[in-house]
């Protein structure tokens, strides 16, 4: 049982966390034909899209009800009617995806209250998914807005339908990457099972280009796929985060769900495949017996340089228990741990302590480590420790292919392997240098 510990300070001096409503706009950009909304100031949405653009490489819709110092006293009713109808006109989507913001929330808007006027004004946008996400920027982090995003796609779009033996329900969790949905997607379908992932950053994020622009996300999981969700004979919570959406789901259709943590790891990714088997039938296809024997061989191959290194972590829950998990399994020693929001997760961790805290707190704790893991805002401070950084998270803006980049599965196991080992070599390759330098210069 890890001891869960908030610092005792009343600013965030270097921000690890990311807010809730830009978390709840990466969920929404897995749907097709879908733009997010930010009920909010127009930098809200400005500082979300910088963030996703330099993350991502591609162009991402957001818009925004741009609210100033007036219709904040005022009141947003009118600037949430006005974009809706403005997007609508526009772009004609298929679903908006309405986030709040750290402003409107804090004055107290009832969204929910806005969007059932608005409907009984204009009846012509009944047949528009108007999906409300709760995200106040103050409190929360990524994971909390695209956990409540996925909550509120459950809650409002499926439909009651005759189930579908081999249709299943996958609500993909804010630690997967569009590559990963992409390697889990390959995994399930190759039982002869037929996936319903919500949402689908494999489809909508994964780097492709269209043969048009569009202003809307132009793949994902479509309206139809939602409304069919109803049908699905099981539903599979990749992250504890999703455990809510699927216990959603149960209590709207019966379907009954699993969740399961983490996909990185020889025993995790074992638990899964098994799990598939038992759903589908049918037995494990020979191409993952191949890889799980390729994946013991690099962990035989790699675990010299793993083992009693002392790592340290600045990630988010979900991501956290994965990592910590499959760190430990090679033989590393977590030496500190720092993650952004609250999750019955991090009692669980088999660690000593993880802070909820912020990079400050982070680099206080790393000193002594021989690798940080985070996101790129953590380089500047393995530069000044000296410590060899792996990146992961979000955001990775100094690096190419965050899109495509793979860590679950056998293979995805194998990259981060071989990636971090690498790192380790190098680092004493420039450490066997410095000695060298210092005799040299004797």
């Amino acid at each position: 049982m890890a001891l869960v510990t908030f610092p005792e300070k009343s600013v965030s001096v270097n921000p690890l966390k990311q807010s809730q409503a830009l978390g709840a706009s990466l969920a929404f950009l897995g749907l097709k034909g879908t733009i997010p909304l930010f009920h909010g100031s127009q930098g809200c949405t400005a500082f979300a899209k910088v963030v996703l653009v330099r993350h991502f490489r591609e162009a991402i819709p957001l818009a925004t009800t741009a609210m100033t110092e007036v219709t904040t006293i005022l009141g947003g009713e009118e600037n949430v009617e006005q974009a809706i109808l403005t997007v609508v006109e526009k772009l004609n989507p298929e679903i908006i995806g309405l986030c709040s913001t750290g402003l409107t929330e804090t004055r107290g808007d009832d969204i929910e209250r806005f969007l059932k006027d608005i409907r009984k004004r204009h009846p012509e946008l009944d047949h528009l998914a108007i999906i409300f996400a709760p995200t106040p920027d103050f409190k929360g982090a990524l994971q909390d807005g695209f956990a409540a995003a996925v909550e509120s796609i459950v809650k409002e779009v499926p439909k009651n339908g005759g189930i579908k033996p081999e249709q299943i329900t996958i609500l993909a969790g804010s630690a997967l990457t569009p590559g990963d949905v992409q390697e889990i997607e390959e995994m399930v379908t190759s039982f002869g099972l037929e996936p319903i992932f919500v949402p689908n950053l494999g489809a909508s994020l994964d780097g492709h280009l269209e043969d048009e622009y569009s202003a809307i996300t132009a793949s994902g999981t479509t309206v139809k796929q939602l409304r069919s969700l109803g049908s699905s004979a099981f539903t599979i919570a990749l992250g504890e985060s999703m455990r809510g959406a699927a216990k959603i789901l149960q209590e709207k259709f019966n379907t009954d769900y699993e969740v399961f943590r983490d996909l990185t790891g020889l025993e995790a990714v074992d638990e899964f495949l098994q799990a598939l088997s038992v759903l589908s039938g049918n037995p494990v296809p020979e191409k993952y017996r191949r890889q799980r024997r390729q994946l013991q061989d690099a962990m035989l191959d790699t675990h010299f340089y793993f083992g009693a290194k002392r790592i340290s972590l600045a990630l988010e829950p979900d991501l956290m228990w994965s990592m910590v998990h499959f760190l430990q399994s090679m033989g590393a020693q977590i030496h500190a741990a720092v993650t952004t929001t609250k999750s019955p997760l991090l009692e669980l961790l088999p660690i000593k302590n993880v802070s909820i805290g912020d990079l400050e707190d982070f680099e206080d704790l790393a000193v002594g480590s021989d690798l940080l893991i985070g996101n790129s805002n953590v380089n500047n401070i393995a530069k000044r420790l000296s410590i060899p950084f792996y990146r992961l998270g979000i955001p990775i803006y100094d690096r190419l292919g965050n899109g495509l980049f793979t860590k679950v599965g056998y293979r995805g196991t194998m990259d981060v392997l071989f990636a971090i080992g690498n790192l380790f070599i190098e680092h004493e390759e420039v450490l066997m240098m410095k000695q060298w330098q210092g005799v040299i210069n004797r």
